[in-house]
C-alpha cells in the first residue's frame, strides 16, 4: 500500500516565493479599504499617549535612500507603540517654503522673465511645484509600508500653519527677543540672500595665501625697540584678500608673547611662536629678532596705516588671535567675520562692507567698485605688490563655506537682518536640553555646545517664496513696529487669504483701522519684505501641529531625523519652544546617520554610488528593505549596497520559511478543540516556549530602545539555530508520523500556533505585509482581529521559567552538538550516509552525564535524528569520539534493522508484521489506530 496518505505532511498554500514587489500591494489595498490604520489607532484612544511628530522633509524632488531610512524608523517605532497599546497616531508633513523651490522655479528662466513675475506669480509657482512634489514623495512613502495620516498631513504652506507661526513669532516679539542689526551672516552671492548654518556645507577650496605689512602710524617703544612710520610694520595674513578693503582694525593676543624681526633693515611684528613659520612660508632667510617679548596689550588702541586706503586700522586686543596659523596679528574686518564684528563691537568699530548682493564692489569700495569679489582678490593682491606690501602670494586646500542648494563659494558679509536672541535664552535652552533623553547619549554634548556657542539667529531671508516677517516700519519715525494689535490683523488677513496677502495688500489695508505708529502717532507704514527664515517656519510645527491637532498632544514622545538636524530641525524646534513655553517640545531625540555605500563613503550622483529606494522595492519588495533597515545599527552612518540588500533578503528567506512550515504543520491544528496547555506537552515543547519567552522579552526591550538591530538579529538567530536547526529539526518526524491526533503530535502543533502568533505580531513593525500576508493565511478561528495590526503584542508569561528544565537542556543540546560531530565525521568516512542509517553508542564522563543518558535514553534518537541510541559503558577515547561541547563519547555504526518505507527510520520490526511488512511497529500501531 502507499504509506504517503497516512503521513501528516505539511499542508499550505502559503507561497514560498514571496514576490514582495507585487504582492505588497495588495496588503496595502487591504489596509486602506479596511481603514485598518484609523481602527488600530481608534483601538487605543483613552490610552497613553507615545506621540513622534514627524520631521517634515522638503517637497522638492523624489525621496532618497536617506528619507527611506528615515521614514521606515518612525514607522518602526508608531506601529509597535500601537501594537503595545499606546495611543500613538502619526501625521506626516512637509516642508514646503524657502530657498530651493523659488530656485528650481526660476532656474530656467530668463533675467527677463525673471524681473516680470511679480510675487503673486512667483508664489503661486512655487505652491503648484511644492504640492506636486509631496503628491509624489507621498506615494513614495506609502510604497514603503509606512502607515499614517496621509490624507491629511501637515503643510508649512497651508494658511492654518501660517497663522500658528505668526503666533510663536508673536509670542517671541513680546518678550523682546527680535532686533535689526547689521552683523556678518553667511550670504550667497549666486542666490542672493542670506542662510541658515543648517543651509551651509563645507568641503576643499583652493584660495589664495597672503601675507601683507600694514605700516605703523604711531611711535611705540616696544620690548626694547622704536616702531615708528618709517620703518615698521605689522605682519598679518589672511586667504581672503578681499576682505583687505574692509580692514578696521588688527587684532593681538592679550597673552601671547610677540617680537620684532629685523629683515632687511624693516621692522616687522609678529607672533614669537610664528617666526620661524612665517619667514619660512615668505621665502626670507636671513632675519634677526631684534626685541625682547613684549605683549599685544602694549600696543593697544595704537594705529598702523591701511595698505590701501588714506585710513587708519586700529590696533586691539582679541582672544581669537590664534597660533595655529599665519603671524598672530589677525587681520580685523568687522564687516566680514564674526570674531571680527563680536571684537569689533568692544572698541567701536565700523562694520563695514560695501559690498551688494550679487557679490560686487558698491561705490563705498573705491578703485575696487563694480569689481566681484573673486575678480577684486587678484587687484588687491596687484596693489600690495605695488606698494610694496605683500610679502608673499601663495595657494592653500581648506575647507570652505558652500551654498547647500547652488554650492557655490559663501561669503561672510553684513547686512541688515533680523534677528533673534539666543543670548536672552540660553539658560533655559541649556536647562531644557538637559531634561531631553538623547539617542546616542552624545546628542545631549553635541546640542549643548551648539547652543552655548550661539548667541543669536538669523532669522529673515531676502527671498519671496516663504511667511513674510509681520513687521511695519514707520514712515514717519523710522521705528519698527510689531505688537499685538499689528498681529491679531496679519491672523486674520492670513487666516482667510493666506501669506501671499502679504505681497498683495499695502501696508495699510493689513493693518487694523485708522492705525497709528505707537511711537510717534504716524500713520505712514511700509512692510518688511523679507521673509522668516525656513527653519523659523519647520521650527514651529510643535506649535502648528501638536497644538492644533485634536489627536496629537504638547509635548512630543519623540522626535528622530538625521544627524544634520542638530543644527536644523532639532535646533529651531528647540529654540522655538523654549522661547514661548520654557521647555523642550520633545521628551526624546533620536538621530539616524547617513546612508552611505559599502565602502563608507557618501552617497553621490557623481560617483555613481547612490542607491534608490525605487529600485530596491521593483526588485527586492519594501519589506526587504524595512529589513535593511532594522538590520542596521542606524545611530551610527548606515551602509547599503546590492551585496548587503541579498544579506537581508536571505535573512528574510530564513524568517519567511519559519513562517511556512509552521503554516504547513498547523493546518490541521484547531487552537481551540486540539490546544495542549504548557504543563502537558513534551519537555522539548517547553523547552523551546521558554527560549520563546527570552526572545519576547529581549525583542520588547530592545523595541522600547530603539534598537531595532537588536531585534532583527535576535529573531534571525531564533529562527535559524533554535527553530531550523534544532526544534524543527527534531519536531518533523513525530508531525509527520505519530498519530494525528496523538499529544506528542499537538503537543508540537500547540507550540507551532504559539510560536507563530508571538513572531508575527513581533515582526510586524519591520515586516508589515509579509506579517499581514501570515495573518491572512491563518483560519479564522485563530484570529481574533481582521488585521495583525488590531491584535496586542505578546506578554511574556513568567510562569513558564523552568530553571532545572533549562540546566537539563543545555546539557542535552550540547551532547547533541558533540553527536552531530560525531555524525559528520562517520559520513565524511562513507560510515553512513541520511543521518537516520546511524545508530549511537553513547557513554557519559561523569557520574552525573551517565545519569541523565540513562534517564533520557528513550527520547535520545529522535534528539540526534538518528535512528537508535544505546548506552555502552565500554566506550573509550580510543574506540569512540569524545565530544568538545560536553565531553561525552560518542561510537557510530550502520543502524539495527530495515528501513521503514513510512518513517524512514531503520527497525528491526521491519519485515516481522504480516499485514505491514515493510513498516515498523510504531508506524503500524499509528495506522491501525486511525482506521
Amino acid at each position: 500500500m502507499s504509506y504517503k496518505e497516512t503521513i501528516n505532511l505539511p499542508n499550505t498554500d502559503f507561497p514560498m516565493r514571496a514576490n514582495l514587489s507585487e504582492r505588497e500591494l495588495d496588503f496595502q489595498k487591504l489596509w486602506q479599504e479596511k481603514k485598518i490604520y484609523e481602527k488600530a489607532v481608534e483601538n487605543r484612544e483613552g490610552n497613553e499617549p507615545f506621540i513622534l511628530h514627524d520631521g517634515p522633509p522638503y517637497a522638492n524632488g523624489d525621496i532618497h535612500i536617506g528619507h527611506a531610512l528615515n521614514k521606515v524608523l518612525k514607522d518602526f517605532i508608531t506601529r509597535f507603540s500601537t501594537l503595545k497599546g499606546y495611543y500613538s497616531p502619526y501625521v506626516p508633513g512637509w516642508d514646503t517654503h524657502g530657498l530651493p523651490i523659488e530656485y528650481q522655479v526660476t532656474s530656467e528662466m530668463t533675467d527677463e522673465e525673471r524681473a516680470e513675475l511679480s510675487v503673486p506669480e512667483l508664489r503661486e509657482k512655487c505652491t503648484n511645484y511644492a504640492l506636486k512634489y509631496i503628491d509624489r514623495q507621498r506615494d513614495q512613502f506609502k510604497r514603503l509600508g509606512v502607515w499614517g495620516e496621509w490624507e491629511n498631513p501637515y503643510l508649512t504652506l497651508n494658511k492654518e500653519y501660517e497663522v500658528k507661526q505668526i503666533e510663536v513669532f508673536g509670542e517671541m516679539a513680546k518678550k523682546d527677543l527680535f532686533y535689526r542689526g547689521k552683523k556678518p551672516v553667511h550670504w550667497c552671492p549666486s542666490c542672493e540672500t542670506a542662510l541658515a548654518e543648517a543651509e551651509v556645507e563645507y568641503g576643499e577650496d583652493r584660495a589664495p595665501s597672503i601675507f601683507v605689512k600694514f605700516p605703523m602710524m604711531d611711535q611705540v617703544e616696544v620690548g626694547g625697540v622704536t616702531l615708528n612710520s618709517e620703518d615698521s610694520y605689522i605682519v598679518i595674513w589672511t586667504t581672503t584678500p578681499w576682505t583687505i578693503p574692509s580692514n578696521m582694525a588688527i587684532a593681538f593676543h592679550p597673552e601671547y608673547p610677540y617680537v620684532v624681526v629685523e629683515v632687511e633693515g624693516e621692522k616687522l611684528v609678529m607672533a614669537k611662536a610664528l617666526v620661524d613659520s612665517v619667514m619660512s612660508q615668505t621665502g626670507i632667510k636671513e632675519y634677526e629678532i631684534i626685541s625682547e617679548d613684549f605683549s599685544g596689550k602694549e600696543l593697544e588702541n595704537k594705529r598702523a596705516k591701511h595698505p590701501l586706503f588714506d585710513r587708519e586700522s586700529l590696533l586691539i586686543l582679541g582672544d581669537h588671535a590664534t597660533l595655529e596659523q599665519g603671524s598672530g596679528c589677525i587681520h580685523t574686518a568687522p564687516g566680514h567675520g564674526h570674531d571680527d564684528f563680536v571684537v569689533g563691537q568692544e572698541y567701536n568699530l565700523e562694520v563695514y562692507s560695501p559690498m551688494d548682493n550679487k557679490g560686487y564692489f558698491t561705490e563705498e569700495a573705491g578703485e575696487f567698485a563694480g569689481k566681484h569679489y573673486d575678480e577684486a582678490n587678484i587687484m588687491v593682491t596687484d596693489k600690495l605688490k605695488e606698494k610694496n606690501l605683500l610679502m608673499d602670494l601663495s595657494f592653500i586646500d581648506h575647507r570652505y563655506p558652500h551654498c547647500w542648494r547652488c554650492k557655490t563659494n559663501l561669503v561672510f558679509r553684513a547686512t541688515d537682518q533680523w534677528f533673534a536672541s539666543i543670548d536672552a535664552i540660553k539658560e533655559e535652552t541649556l536647562a531644557a536640553i538637559a531634561d531631553v533623553d538623547w539617542h546616542p547619549e552624545w546628542g545631549e554634548e553635541r546640542m549643548t555646545n551648539m547652543i552655548s556657542e550661539r548667541s543669536d539667529w538669523c532669522i529673515s531671508r531676502q527671498k519671496k517664496w516663504g511667511v513674510p516677517i509681520p513687521i511695519f516700519f514707520c514712515d514717519d519715525c523710522g521705528e519698527a513696529v510689531i505688537n499685538d494689535d499689528t498681529l491679531d490683523s496679519v491672523k486674520e488677513i492670513f487666516a482667510e487669504k493666506g501669506s501671499s496677502s502679504w505681497y498683495e495688500l499695502s501696508a495699510k489695508e493689513l493693518l487694523p483701522e485708522a492705525y497709528s505708529c505707537p511711537h510717534c502717532g504716524g500713520n505712514h507704514f511700509t512692510k518688511e519684505e523679507d521673509i522668516m527664515d525656513v527653519w523659523f517656519d519647520s521650527g514651529s510645527s510643535h506649535k502648528a501641529v501638536l497644538e492644533t491637532r485634536d489627536n496629537l498632544s504638547w509635548p512630543a514622545q519623540v522626535y528622530l531625523e538625521g544627524t544634520d538636524q542638530y543644527r536644523g530641525w532639532f535646533n529651531s524646534s528647540l529654540l522655538t519652544a523654549v522661547a514661548t513655553e520654557g521647555v523642550a517640545p520633545y521628551k526624546e531625540v533620536i538621530t539616524n546617520g547617513f546612508t552611505v555605500d559599502k565602502k563608507g563613503n557618501k552617497m553621490s550622483k557623481s560617483k555613481g554610488n547612490v542607491v534608490s529606494p525605487h529600485k530596491v522595492i521593483d526588485q527586492y519588495g519594501a519589506d526587504i528593505l524595512r529589513l535593511w533597515v532594522a538590520s542596521s545599527d542606524f545611530k551610527n552612518d548606515v551602509r547599503v549596497s546590492d551585496n548587503i540588500l541579498k544579506q537581508s533578503s536571505e535573512a528574510y528567506r530564513r524568517i519567511r520559511n519559519t513562517y511556512r512550515f509552521i503554516l504547513g504543520n498547523i493546518s490541521d491544528f484547531d487552537s481551540e478543540e486540539n490546544y495542549v496547555e504548557y504543563e502537558d506537552r513534551r519537555e522539548l515543547d517547553r523547552w523551546i516556549m521558554i527560549r520563546l519567552q527570552d526572545l519576547i522579552e529581549k525583542i520588547t526591550t530592545a523595541y522600547e530602545k530603539y534598537e531595532y538591530h537588536r531585534v532583527y538579529h535576535d529573531v534571525h538567530n531564533f529562527c535559524t539555530v533554535e527553530m531550523s536547526s534544532l526544534y524543527m529539526d527534531i519536531t518533523k518526524d513525530r508531525l509527520y508520523t505519530d498519530g494525528t491526533d496523538s499529544l506528542s503530535r499537538r503537543s508540537a502543533q500547540s507550540t507551532l500556533y504559539d510560536i507563530m502568533m508571538a513572531l508575527v505580531v513581533t515582526l510586524a513593525p519591520i515586516i508589515p505585509h509579509t506579517s499581514e500576508e501570515v495573518w491572512q493565511f491563518l483560519p479564522d478561528e485563530m484570529k481574533s482581529e481582521e488585521s495583525i495590526f488590531l491584535t496586542d503584542w505578546p506578554e511574556v508569561k513568567k510562569n513558564y521559567y523552568d530553571q532545572e528544565l533549562l540546566a537539563k537542556w543545555d546539557k542535552l543540546l550540547a551532547i547533541r552538538k558533540d553527536v552531530s560531530k560525531a555524525l559528520e565525521l562517520a559520513r565524511a568516512e562513507k560510515k553512513i550516509g541520511n543521518s537516520l542509517e546511524a545508530m549511537v553508542e553513547l557513554a557519559g564522563t561523569s557520574e552525573a552525564q551517565q545519569e541523565l543518558l540513562t534517564s533520557e535514553i528513550d527520547q535520545l534518537a529522535d534528539l540526534f535524528i538518528v535512528s537508535q541510541a544505546e548506552l555502552n559503558d565500554d566506550l573509550n577515547a580510543e574506540n569512540a569520539h569524545q565530544g568538545e561541547e560536553s565531553s561525552v563519547l560518542v561510537k557510530v555504526s550502520e543502524a539495527k534493522g530495515e528501513k521503514c518505507d513510512r518513517c524512514w527510520k531503520y527497525d528491526e520490526t521491519v519485515g516481522e508484521l504480516e499485514a505491514h511488512d515493510d513498516i515498523c511497529q510504531r508506524c503500524a500501531n499509528v495506522i491501525e489506530s486511525e482506521k
